[in-house]
This record gives structure tokens, C-alpha cells and sequence, in this order.
């Protein structure tokens, strides 16, 4: 009766065991979702619309209307 007891705890225990033998590692991290060259690089579009918009402004009597 003995041996049923022990058959019976080993099997339990490898049926509570056994999913874990085919587990994976954890993913790593997610890299972060914005960096500092994506940041200065909205500035200088930024920058860029500026100058644009001020470049029309300060010359309005270069352009031609032809």
C-alpha cells in the first residue's frame, strides 16, 4: 500500500512539474518608445517651417506672380 502512496506523490509531482520543463525565458525589455535623435530631430523640422515661413515673410516683393 505503501508503494501505491509513493507511485501515486511521484506522479503527482511530475504531473505539477512537467509544464515547467517546456517554459521559455522571459522576453527582454521593450526598447523605449522615443529616443533623444527623434526628439531633436521634430525640433529641427520645426526649426526648418520657421525659417521658411519667416524667409517668405521678410521677402515678399522677390517673388514673382507670373
Amino acid at each position: 500500500m505503501a508503494s501505491v502512496a509513493v507511485i501515486a506523490f511521484f506522479s503527482f509531482v511530475l504531473a505539477v512539474i512537467s509544464p515547467f520543463a517546456g517554459a521559455q525565458s522571459l522576453a527582454p525589455a521593450p526598447s523605449p518608445a522615443s529616443d533623444g535623435t527623434s526628439i531633436d530631430q521634430g525640433i529641427a523640422y520645426l526649426l526648418m517651417v520657421v525659417a521658411l515661413v519667416l524667409t517668405y515673410l521678410i521677402h515678399p516683393l522677390d517673388a514673382s506672380f507670373f
